[in-house]
């Protein structure tokens, strides 16, 4: 297939994308203690739309402070935040690039500091890095109200669009998967029950963005738990939001205390291990006709192109490769198809834990060496 068919222009509803490439969003640890945007993110950001990266996702938003899933997250709780994206949104935009803002709740994973309040989950829960109560109907009913005015500020600090953040072992995903979710109301038991807070959201949102807003989201293939949330589960829950008017999906994997999971894997040194959620992409495509961007473990060119080729995914979504390579996208397209130089390491993520944000560690290490 020729280099083209990664660089011609598609859209995602009416949101116009010059490539098939899309940064997948991640926690940079870099807001302020608000939640607030800064320059050090707009510059993050804007190094992608640099680098040519199609569609940027940025890092997860939380809706409301009960759902912070960590510090230096990024927030979008309040309408006092929209003016701290607006500047990064416009250069990201004059740089060619398009940009999406993930939402996202982390229910039982959230951290209870940061507001006091004992978080909540769809059923009660106590295990490590997970503690919460049931949440009740009428709290159900506010998230969803959270996630709405979330994506409306969001469109009013001028993103292309929303994801909503349904993977990763955060809120959503804990109502799908029966290894979290307990309950024995409308929203727990059968797989269309415990899709129901997602099809709410999705709905509520659609209803005050209008149809030319992207909506997608961000959805585990597989929850690698036993108990948990599963492949054919994903499709159900897929074909599901299909019917919705969901605008694409995003399949990932895992959490954090899962057997298997992107962050746990390690080194990737060959093409043969690259892609780690291939098998779920085709049983995707088996059933699906709404746009897949597929992440997890791609760093090869080649590799993108094949999963082009075999129509086992519609856009290419990277995020460890692009923490070391910004300009990546970039330099594929002059020509130079080398491998990125990310090795999938997972140290840049130990800065973002410290408080020094998000960074490759490889990279800074060797730019040491060069002094």
């Amino acid at each position: 297939m020729p280099i083209k068919k990664l660089f011609e222009k598609t859209k995602i509803n009416q949101v116009v994308l010059k490539n098939r490439f899309v940064r997948s969003a991640t926690w940079e640890g870099l807001a302020n203690p608000d939640g607030s945007c800064n320059k050090r993110i707009s510059e993050m950001m804007v190094d992608l739309a640099r680098g040519e990266v199609g569609l940027i996702i940025s890092s997860h938003s939380y809706v409301n402070p009960i759902g912070q899933a960590g510090n230096g997250q990024l927030g979008i709780y309040d309408d006092n935040l929209i003016d701290s994206y607006q500047k990064m949104v416009k250069k990201v935009h004059e740089e060619g690039s398009k940009i999406i803002m993930q939402i996202s709740h982390a229910g039982g994973r959230a951290i209870s500091r940061s507001n006091r309040k004992r978080p909540i989950g769809p059923s009660p829960l106590e295990i490590k890095g997970y503690s919460c109560r049931e949440m009740a109907i009428h709290e159900i009913e506010q998230t969803v109200n959270d996630f709405t005015a979330a994506a409306v500020r969001a469109k009013k600090a001028g993103f292309d669009g929303i994801q909503i953040h349904g993977a990763h072992g955060f809120l959503l995903n804990q109502f799908l998967s029966p290894f979290f979710n307990k309950r024995s109301d409308n929203y727990g038991g059968k797989i269309e029950n415990r899709a129901r807070i997602i099809l709410e959201i999705l709905n509520s949102i659609r209803n005050v963005s209008g149809n030319k807003f992207a909506i997608i989201i961000k959805l585990n293939s597989d929850d690698f738990l036993d108990g948990g949330f599963t492949p054919e589960e994903m499709v159900e829950v897929s074909l599901l939001l299909e019917k919705a008017g969901i605008d694409a999906i995003e399949l990932s994997g895992g959490s954090s205390i899962s057997k298997y999971s992107s962050s746990r894997i390690g080194r990737i040194d060959r093409p043969e291990e690259e892609v780690y959620y291939r098998d779920a992409a085709k049983l995707y495509k088996e059933s699906l006709k709404v746009p897949l961007i597929l992440v997890g473990g791609i760093r090869s060119f080649q590799v993108a192109q094949e999963l082009i080729e075999q129509n086992l995914a519609d856009y290419i979504a990277l995020c460890r490769p692009l923490i070391r390579e910004p300009q990546l996208i970039k330099r594929w397209h002059s020509g130079d198809i080398r491998k990125a130089t990310c090795i999938y390491c997972n140290q840049c993520f130990i800065p973002a834990r410290a408080g020094e944000g998000l960074y490759c560690v490889q990279e800074a290490l060797l730019n040491k060496k060069k002094k």
